[in-house]
């Protein structure tokens, strides 16, 4: 052993000790243990001490950054095209149509686009045979019209809703291979036009209501959909997030209300156009249909004749995913943040227990409960990884301010408004809190806070769980609740990884936390998934330039780390333009499912196919080891 490495290894041991004490345990090696004999650790020293700890957990070497149109992953993996958009979901249904000629009507039998949140839902009585609810969250106008352009019909309008929403097929395991089955009784597409019911406190409000739904219960579609949630009574949860982006006006005078401000709308729907040719879509004439889109909506994949339920108890915003969680005395709890810059994260608790033994008696357990929204501390910000406490304040009618006085005559108008009532209580405005995730290990709970180029600007202070101004990289929070129990009102946070460039800003905060190093450095951490074994999975949606402040970083990526070492390695790059988003398992491991979306939303792929003059098409993908192990070890 040299001077060096004898000096690292007396540092890891100190870092070990020290973070036995911290109240993140033996996970904050890189979040909690930052102190040696009073003074901070240098980047230097805390990354040669993370890559000392050569985590037992992470099997695979760390590959490089890539910008080729291609996957790339460690030495010994393969991946696979499980399924494409516009791949016919039944023999009878019409095949893709590269040229952009298909119709409306083919896309609602079709694949959706821009596959995004997903899970896998394994037969009961057959390991060989799952069912998969995929979310479609937009499209690419450049793609799916022959013009390329914006909607010029009503046509094109449906065309679009036809490639957003849901996609639920079967797969099955052939020779070791997951494969799609085309023509299963279970594949189905749940879409923009698809007919929804309106559950919890703000069903039948009079701000629900429409001229074409007078009963505020019965809803068209679901569109722009995010990420997922599995519950533990088998069904899916799928967000919407930016559904203001769909709507627009005709009148170019229009003046938007309070809530209508809040929640993004704009005269012209940021170019997805569906107002002109679809009234249901023009403020000017249905002002509540707004309302009506934001929530949770739950599927059941294994029966394809039930109708999705949006359960608006849960909230309304812009949702990025829902994770389950189980208080201690046997409540449902929900986590979810809400994507957009200067937005809250949020906390569902159920009133009634969940009933393990009898499935469907969970049915409408996500129609009561209460909506939480969380508030940070400011911390120590003295640290590498910044720290502190936080706590959940209630969002119900008549408490904390959420009076009529203020605008909220109803539990039903605190929850169509949940931005504005969380504002209320002067909750904490995060830096885009995406995907949210609960160790199966520990129950700590992660989020991806994403980006934030505006946190420094009023309103927006710098500090707590959001430390930089003009966020360019974005930070992992983790937060573990009193007592370990989901169904705390208090909390202890730390930030797991802050994401960076040491190679462009090796001395600022620009460079990131310790754990993050030339070799695994990303930016914009999206989705998040724990797998069995307690690995965590980060897939990324930044920026892709591989210039300026985010050189040498590549395309869009996923990697996987320790929770307990810090220690991150990337495992898999994106083709050209891509987000990396979308994650699932196997139940043995021994095949991971990641979305890739977008690939080329700018020009320059053809993947996965590769034709000449080949489009690109969204994928899903299988990616298994060559020897048939567990995927990560």
């Amino acid at each position: 052993m040299n001077l060096l490495e004898e000096h690292q290894s007396t540092d890891l041991e100190q870092l070990v000790s020290l973070s036995r004490r911290r109240f993140i345990g033996a996970g904050a090696l890189c979040g909690a243990a930052l102190f040696l004999s009073g003074n901070l650790l240098s980047r230097s020293v805390m990354a040669a001490s993370v890559s000392a700890a050569n985590s037992s957990l992470l099997g695979f070497a760390s590959i490089p950054s890539a910008t080729a149109d291609s996957i790339s992953l460690p030495p010994g993996y393969k991946a696979s095209v499980l399924i494409s958009w516009g791949q016919p979901l039944h023999a009878d249904a019409p095949a893709f149509d590269a040229s952009g000629q298909g119709t409306a009507k083919a896309q609602e039998l079709q694949f959706g686009d821009n596959n995004d949140g997903m899970s896998l839902f394994p037969f009961p009585d057959d390991d060989n045979r799952a069912l998969m609810a995929i979310n479609n969250e937009y499209t690419n106008y450049r793609y799916l019209f022959a013009h390329g352009g914006q909607p010029a019909s009503a046509e094109d309008v449906h065309k679009a809703q036809a490639a957003e929403g849901v996609s639920v097929i079967e797969v099955k395991r052939s020779n070791g291979q997951w494969q799609f089955v085309q023509g299963s009784p279970y594949n189905r597409r749940i879409h923009g036009n698809s007919p929804i019911r309106v559950s919890g406190p703000a069903a039948g409000d009079a701000w629900m209501k429409t001229a074409a739904d007078n009963s505020g219960r019965k809803v068209l579609g679901t569109f722009q959909n995010c990420a997922n949630g599995k519950t533990p009574w088998g069904t899916y949860l799928t967000c919407e997030e930016n559904f203001t982006d769909c709507f627009g006006s005709s009148d170019p005078a229009h003046v938007f209300d309070a809530g209508q401000k809040r929640y993004g709308a704009t005269i012209d729907s940021k170019e997805i156009g569906w107002h002109p040719h679809d009234p249901r879509f023009d403020l000017a004439k249905n002002p509540n249909e707004l309302n009506r889109h934001g929530w949770v909506v739950e599927i059941d994949p294994f029966d394809p004749d039930s109708t999705p339920v949006k359960r608006t108890a849960l909230g309304r915003f812009k949702h990025e995913n829902a994770a389950l969680g189980e208080t201690r005395d046997g409540r449902a709890v929900v986590y979810m943040g809400d994507d957009e810059r200067g937005e809250f994260i949020y906390k569902f608790i159920s009133r009634d227990r969940i009933d393990h033994k009898n499935p469907s008696a969970n049915r409408s357990l996500l129609d009561h409960g209460t909506l939480y929204v969380a508030r940070f501390d400011d911390g120590d910000q003295n640290t590498d990884h910044p720290r502190g406490k936080g706590q959940w304040l209630e969002l119900s009618h008549g408490k904390n301010g959420l009076i009529a006085a203020n605008g909220f005559a109803s539990q039903a108008q605190v929850l169509i408004h949940a931005r504005l009532a969380a504002s209320q209580l002067k909750a904490t405005r995060m830096d885009r809190p995406e995907w949210i995730v609960v160790s199966p290990k520990d129950g700590q709970v992660y989020c991806t806070l994403t980006n934030n180029v505006k946190r420094g600007e009023e309103g927006q202070p710098a500090g707590g769980p959001n430390p930089r101004e003009k966020n360019l990289y974005g930070q992992i929070l983790r937060w573990r609740e009193s007592d370990n129990d989901h169904g705390a009102m208090s909390f202890d946070w730390d930030l797991f990884v802050v994401a960076g460039n040491p190679s462009v800003h090796p001395d600022d905060a620009k460079g990131g936390s310790s754990n993050i190093t030339p070799q695994n450095m990303f930016n914009s951490p999206d989705g998040l998934g724990f797998d069995p074994d307690g690995r965590l999975w980060i897939l990324t949606d930044g920026d892709y330039s591989n210039s300026g402040d985010f050189a040498g970083m590549g395309n869009n990526q996923m990697l996987c780390a320790d929770p307990v070492s810090g220690e991150i390695r990337r495992f898999m790059v994106g083709p050209v333009a891509c987000e990396v988003t979308g994650i699932a398992f196997s139940p043995d491991q021994r095949t991971l499912f990641v979305g890739i979306q977008h690939p080329g939303e700018t020009g320059g792929s053809t993947f996965p196919e590769h034709l000449p003059n080949g489009k690109p098409r969204s994928s899903v993908m299988a990616i298994s080891r060559e020897d048939g192990g567990i995927v990560g070890t």
